[in-house]
């Protein structure tokens, strides 16, 4: 894999990505045949119930997974065809993670937290410039003990940018959040893409969090069933559930 990628066209491609596991003779198809684009600065939420191949989606699309057939391309190079040291390469420069769970570590401050992935990334922020982005420039040496769920979250936000990814991947990062919460998170989300372009995809259950985005994916038993683009994006505070 180039280092360093350019950022030119696609951000991120899928082409024909299924996904089968078999179980015994049961064979269960997660992914069949999706085809997706994200574009450079571009806000995505893909929608579906639970077992229409988002996660599995998500997790291939950072190369956390790999598809039974199909490939993922970043900038044209097919991260699915590279080696064990390319694909880490890929994830830990280029691509920042969040999920339903914060993952922090008890004994670390926030500044730590996100530290740790600022000490192994080539080009990183200041962990304090990373938090106070989430506007957690206050809670900088508050463990996570001494903060809120929503917090934990932003927390673990500011650590996914802290390398400056050039794409950003939330599986759920709300579901674990009541309303009031969950908007302040969708806030901070909102402000990675727009003060630092970074090509961002959520996966939700939350219908309404599809109008913070500029495009709308619907999965479907394992395949896209269709796509909306927004006529306009909704400001994340303006929202409710």
């Amino acid at each position: 894999m180039p280092d360093p990628l350019e950022i030119s066209g696609e951000s991120l491609r899928a082409e024909g990505l299924t996904k089968v596991y078999r179980t015994g003779e049961v064979e269960v198809r997660a992914l069949d045949g999706v085809d997706l684009e994200l574009f450079p600065g571009e806000l995505v939420v893909m929608l579906g119930p639970s077992g229409s191949g988002k996660s599995t989606l998500l997790n291939i699309l950072g190369g956390l997974d790999t598809p039974t057939s199909g490939a993922v391309f970043f900038n044209d190079t097919n991260i699915t065809a590279s080696d064990d040291v390319s694909l880490t390469l890929y994830r830990r420069e280029y691509v920042g993670f969040v999920f339903q769970f914060y993952n922090l570590i008890a004994s670390l401050t926030a500044r730590e937290n996100v530290a740790l992935v600022t000490e192994i990334a080539s080009d990183p922020m200041d962990p304090a410039e990373a938090l106070e982005i989430v506007a957690l420039g206050d809670r900088l040496d508050h463990f996570p003990a001494q903060l809120s769920g929503g917090e934990q979250q932003r927390v673990a936000i500011a650590r996914a940018i802290a390398k400056k990814p050039a794409i950003l991947l939330c599986d759920e990062p709300t579901g674990a959040l009541d309303s009031k919460t969950g908007i302040v998170v969708l806030e901070a989300l909102e402000t990675v893409n727009h003060e630092l372009g970074t090509t961002t995809a959520v996966i939700t259950h939350n219908t309404v969090t599809a109008q913070l985005a500029d495009r709308v994916v619907y999965l479907a038993d394992g395949r896209i069933a269709r796509q909306e683009r927004n006529a306009e994006r909704r400001a994340a505070r303006s929202l409710s559930w």
